[in-house]
This record gives C-alpha cells, sequence and structure tokens, in this order.
C-alpha cells in the first residue's frame, strides 16, 4: 500500500492544479488576473488557463448596460425655490482593467457625480425653466458624466430626470396659476365661439339677402318679361282685330254692322252699370242712347227681313223711346240669357206698351 501512496499524491497534485488552471468565463463578462499582487491580465469571454497559486481572479466585471437609480436631493433654482428631483443613470463597463484601478467604486463615483452636476445645472435656472429644459437637464449630465468616465473604464449612456417636486406652497401657487390660465383659456375659446357663431348668422342672414333679392330680382324679370310678352300678344291681337274690322268696314255694309255692334255695346253696358251696386249711374246725355239705338235699328231694317204677315208691323214704323235708368225701368232689368233686349213703342199695341225685340 505504501507503494501506491506517492503516485496517488502526484495524481491528486496534477488533477488540483488542472482544475485551478481551467476558468470559463461567461458571456457578457470581464475577469481581472493579478499575478503574484500585480494585473496580469483580463479573461475574455470562453475557456480561460491560469497558473495555480500564481494567478488569481482579482475582479469580476459585468459588460452589460447597467441602470443605476440616484437618490433624491435638493437643489436650488436660480430663483431660490428648493426642488426634490431624482434621476436614473444607465451606463456600461467597456475597459474591466479602468473599471478595476481607475476608481475604488466606479459605481458610488457615477452617483455622486451625477448628483453634484445635475445640482449645478438646476442652479443655472429659474423654476419655470427646469420643468421646460428637462431634456437639456439630462444631455449635459450625461456628457459631464461620460467625460469624467472615461478614465473609470466606463461609458454613460443616458441619464433621465424621475421627478422634480417644488415645495407645498409652490404646487398650490402654480395649481391656482394653472387653474387661472385654463379659465382664461375658456373664456377666450367661449368668447371666439362666440363671435364665430355671430359672423356665421351674419353671413347667412347675408346670403339669405342676397339670394332672396336675386329671387326677387329674377321674379320681377319674369314678370317683366310676362307682361312685356302679354302686351305684346294682345297688341298683336288688337292690331289683328283692327285689321280684321278695317277690311269689314270696306267691305258692303260694314260700317252698318259696326254702328249696330257699337250700340249693342253701349246698351248692354249701360243695363250692366245701372243694376251692380247702389249707386245709379245716369249718362249726362240721354239722347245720345236714342241716336245709337235708332241707329242701330235703321241697319237691322235694312239686314233683317220682317216675318210673313208682319209686313205693316215693320221696324221703320216703331219709334224707339229712350227711357232713364231708374227703379222699374225696363232697360235696368234685362232678361238674361236671351241675347240683348231693346223696348220700342209701337203705337198699335193697347196704351203704346213696349214691344220686346232680341238681338
Amino acid at each position: 500500500m505504501s507503494g501506491f501512496a506517492v503516485p496517488l499524491f502526484v495524481l491528486a497534485v496534477i488533477v488540483a492544479f488542472v482544475i485551478e488552471s481551467v476558468r470559463i468565463v461567461p458571456q457578457q463578462s470581464a475577469w481581472v488576473v493579478e499575478r503574484l499582487g500585480k494585473f496580469h491580465a483580463v479573461l475574455e469571454p470562453g475557456l480561460s488557463l491560469i497558473v495555480p497559486f500564481f494567478d488569481r481572479i482579482a475582479y469580476k466585471h459585468s459588460l452589460k448596460e447597467v441602470p443605476l437609480d440616484v437618490a433624491e436631493q435638493i437643489c436650488i433654482t436660480r430663483d431660490n425655490t428648493q426642488l426634490a428631483v431624482d434621476g436614473i443613470i444607465y451606463f456600461q463597463v467597456v475597459d474591466a482593467r479602468l473599471a478595476s484601478y481607475g476608481t475604488s467604486d466606479y459605481v458610488l463615483a457615477i452617483s455622486q457625480l451625477a448628483q453634484t452636476t445635475l445640482r449645478s445645472e438646476i442652479g443655472k435656472m429659474e423654476l419655470d425653466k427646469t420643468f421646460e429644459s428637462r431634456d437639456e437637464i439630462n444631455k449635459l449630465i450625461v456628457s459631464t458624466l461620460d467625460d469624467a468616465g472615461r478614465t473609470w473604464g466606463i461609458k454613460v449612456l443616458r441619464y433621465e430626470i424621475k421627478s422634480l417636486t417644488p415645495p407645498e406652497t409652490i404646487l398650490r401657487a402654480m395649481q391656482a396659476q394653472i387653474t387661472a390660465e385654463r379659465e382664461k383659456r375658456a373664456v377666450i375659446a367661449k368668447s371666439e365661439g362666440q363671435r364665430q357663431e355671430e359672423i356665421n348668422i351674419a353671413e347667412g342672414e347675408k346670403q339669405a339677402a342676397i339670394l332672396t333679392s336675386q329671387g326677387a330680382k329674377e321674379a320681377a324679370i319674369n314678370r317683366a318679361q310676362g307682361e312685356a310678352i302679354a302686351v305684346t300678344t294682345v297688341a298683336t291681337a288688337t292690331a289683328d282685330a283692327v285689321t280684321v274690322i278695317a277690311k269689314a268696314l270696306t267691305a258692303e255694309g260694314g260700317a252698318q254692322a259696326a254702328n249696330l255692334k257699337v250700340a249693342e255695346l253701349y246698351v248692354s253696358a249701360f243695363g250692366n252699370l245701372a243694376k251692380t251696386g247702389n249707386t245709379l249711374i245716369v249718362p249726362a246725355n240721354l239722347t245720345d242712347v236714342a241716336t245709337m239705338v235708332s241707329g242701330a235699328m235703321t241697319v237691322l231694317d235694312k239686314t233683317r227681313q220682317p216675318p210673313a204677315g208682319e209686313s205693316d208691323r215693320g221696324l221703320t214704323d216703331r219709334r224707339f223711346v229712350p227711357v232713364p235708368t231708374w227703379e222699374g225701368n225696363p232697360l235696368s232689368h234685362p232678361r238674361e240669357g236671351v241675347g240683348t233686349v231693346f223696348h220700342f213703342l209701337d203705337p198699335r199695341l193697347p196704351g203704346c206698351g213696349f214691344a220686346p225685340v232680341r238681338i
């Protein structure tokens, strides 16, 4: 048994040496190796070998992006207003050696630098400006931290302000200001709406008036054109009638027929005027009626032949007697539907009564 002890011991030493020599570095990681207390190398992800008892893994760094919450702090603005500000930093280790030997604690260093830079930038601005310039503040802090982080082997990717909280009194004043501004905008918007409404109503009334006037204009034009056409038509018809009458008058018996027609119309109009209303209209000279009707009878005697057996009762033996148009006058009550009725005084009738003759 004593003969196998030494080989077994040597084998155990070799196995332990191999185990201590082999190192497997994870992805997105960097390990710093020191040999006899001094920096020796940086192990990349994968399988690596070191010398046992001489080399050791001094630092292990993650190369991933790291979010770091910056503690809330009180900052004073340019107009002496206190603000409670907190934020968050996103950084990444890019040089494992500098991250190991550039600073004792790069996380603490970058956090403290972010706070001091934030206080400095807030102090340059007034309260209202800080709320409007958050992006500008973030960019300034990132630029400052990135410049300092090069010596620490880190790169600052971005910085974000999470909250800006003024004191309670300032918050109430700001809320009152916001409320007043919103009420002002509401009043302005309401007045603008009313103004626009009045403009729309006035514009509508204007358009309606224009359309109405245009319609009235077109209607007047149409009426005028219609009246012109009617006048033209009447004038044409009158001219044609006059032409026909003129031709008839120049023909044989035309003048006598015209006299008869005029007398007929005169008597008809005279009778109609007498029977309408309560006002009695009497011609100034009743002999004109007798003259016209007498002429008409002359024409009638010439144009009509007396009935058989009544030659001794010809119309030439009858005398027309004009009678005034007062109540009881036969001329004021003509029989309707049988034509115009003339009354003649026949001496052979009993009492020289009136003998009606229809035309």
